[in-house]
């Protein structure tokens, strides 16, 4: 088969990098794959039966860039598929690629898009771009010959939403490695109970909402501090907010991508995640196989391989006091943190064998 991404990270013109060896997986498995991309300069990569293609574009011109590129590619080649890897902006240009040819659409949804948080857990524009996101979504998925999503919660709220307009949607979850790496030692901290959370520091995650609670518990738990792992557009608010509430030696950032970063979660004492929504939540799958016990929202993968009920503890959106109680409930007892821990291990274990044993059949 023939078949055309129409995809939205750089890291896939580095060859050798985590996505490049991923899609020469997927490459070798479909047939042939072209992968469109926005790029800072023109860039053509061709390995076998897998082929890069960076397209020269600003945001205001990416679909339009992105859209004809690819129209161009499905002339040429007799592409038979094309998969957009969102439904805004990369799925417009996928559905103006196919205009005029024999190609199928296909639209691969990874963020809970319709969760009422996500047009509005952001500040402005990019509240209004996620409002504008939403109703593209609405013109495109209905155009789409398939549809994938990563979580049973994107499948439930496509099909509450657009019924019999769409089709129903595949789920095929994110894949995870079962092999947990050794500890890896935390950063320098004065704390002896490290929480800890991985990911890009952006508004959704609402990291601001650790913090609060951490300032909650700073009396009655001293011994808890946070370390933040990642790198994002609010690291600069966060410094601040930790600066005001005085907790400068209860919270560490990295501000990098660790390579390494689930081997220092398994170092740390509790996982902690705040954010508005999910599409998945593969962290959470990390923290849960490695035994550490997990504080999260009720978002992405919660619910469908976490129960809240003994597995994991969980708080609803935009609740620090929740977050704060969970903090103590973790710290004060020698117990829970075992048996959180175990529990949550046992329910990734699963579903991790589920998902193999749904792709292999």
């Amino acid at each position: 088969m023939k078949v055309l991404f129409v995809a939205n990270d750089p890291g896939l013109l580095v060859e050798g990098s985590s996505v490049y060896m991923r899609m020469k997986t997927y490459a070798a498995a479909i047939g042939t794959l072209h992968i469109v991309t926005a790029a800072k300069e023109a860039t053509e990569l061709h390995e076998g039966s897998l082929h890069f293609y960076g397209v020269v574009c600003t945001k205001l011109t990416r679909v339009r860039a992105l859209a004809e590129k690819a129209h161009e590619i499905i002339a040429q080649e007799g592409i038979e598929v094309v998969s957009a890897q969102d439904p805004f902006e990369h799925g417009l240009a996928a559905l103006r690629a196919v205009r005029g040819t024999n190609a199928k659409l296909h639209i691969q949804v990874h963020t809970d898009f319709l969760s009422p948080w996500f047009a509005r857990a952001s500040p402005f524009p990019l509240s209004l771009l996620n409002f504008f996101r939403v109703r593209i979504a609405g013109r495109v998925l209905p155009r789409a010959s398939g549809i994938r999503v990563v979580s049973e919660r994107i499948s439930a709220s496509l099909t509450n939403r657009y019924g019999a307009r769409i089709p129903v949607p595949q789920v095929i979850a994110i894949q995870v490695a079962s092999m947990v790496p050794e500890p890896v030692p935390l950063p320098e901290h004065s704390f002896s109970f490290a929480l800890i959370t991985v990911g890009r520091i952006e508004p959704e995650k609402r990291i601001k909402d650790i913090i609060l609670a951490l300032n909650m518990v700073r009396d009655t738990c001293p011994e808890v501090g946070l370390i933040v792992v990642g790198k994002g557009t609010e690291l600069g608010r966060l410094q601040k907010q930790v600066a005001s509430l005085h907790l400068e030696d209860r919270v560490v950032f990295t501000n990098d991508w660790r390579t390494d970063a689930w081997g220092l979660v398994r170092s740390s004492q509790g996982y902690i995640q705040a954010s508005a929504y999910e599409g998945y939540g593969r962290t959470l799958i990390e923290a849960a196989l490695a035994g550490v016990p997990i504080i999260t929202t009720d978002v992405g993968i919660v619910g469908e391989v976490f129960t809240g009920k003994g597995d994991a503890l969980v708080a609803p959106v935009c609740s620090p006091q929740s977050l704060a109680i969970h903090i103590r409930t973790l710290v004060s007892s020698f117990e829970v943190p075992k048996q959180v821990g175990s529990a949550g291990r046992i329910a990734a274990t699963k579903h991790l064998a589920e998902t193999d044993s749904s792709a292999a059949s």
